[in-house]
């Protein structure tokens, strides 16, 4: 389906957010690096007792965790500025319609309006409970020699 040309408001509202989407990287992007040289820092630490070492595990584990999150965002935040260069920006991956900008405001990166957003969320919750209800049924329907097989 090919694009129309973007108005002059919309123009605007797209230089708007390619903006705010290169502020949050290089936001996120600078938070990274001041934690790497953090835990660079703190490695350099000699004479911890056993519970330093555990707390400096356990914040580096915290750590990974958080920079997995962030590398997530970072991604999404440059496929939405690919997608404002190919002109497919604001237009829902799902049906087609475009995105309102109260929404692209909220989530710069989001694919999905609001509708088939919800749409999505709802199907998973319906899949989450059907899943649960045959875990569940297995439970309760298993035997004690099932128990004692497994």
């Amino acid at each position: 389906m090919p694009k129309k040309p973007a108005s002059g408001s919309r123009k605007k509202f797209l230089a708007r957010v390619r903006e705010h989407l290169e502020q949050m990287k290089e936001k996120i992007l600078a938070e990274m690096d001041q934690a790497n040289r953090s835990e660079r820092e703190g490695l350099k630490d000699e004479g911890m007792d056993t519970y330093d070492l555990a707390s400096e595990e356990r914040d580096r584990e915290i750590s990974f965790i958080l920079s997995d999150r962030e590398r997530a965002k970072i991604g999404s935040i440059e496929d939405a500025l690919a997608r404002i260069a190919d002109g497919s920006y604001g237009v829902c991956e799902s049906c087609g319609l475009e995105i309102g900008e109260e929404r692209l405001e909220a989530l710069p990166f989001t694919r999905l309006c609001r509708d088939c957003q919800q749409d999505m969320e709802r199907e998973a919750r319906t899949q989450r409970r059907a899943e649960d209800d045959r875990a569940g049924y297995r439970k309760f329907g298993s035997t004690e020699a099932d128990e004692e097989n497994s």
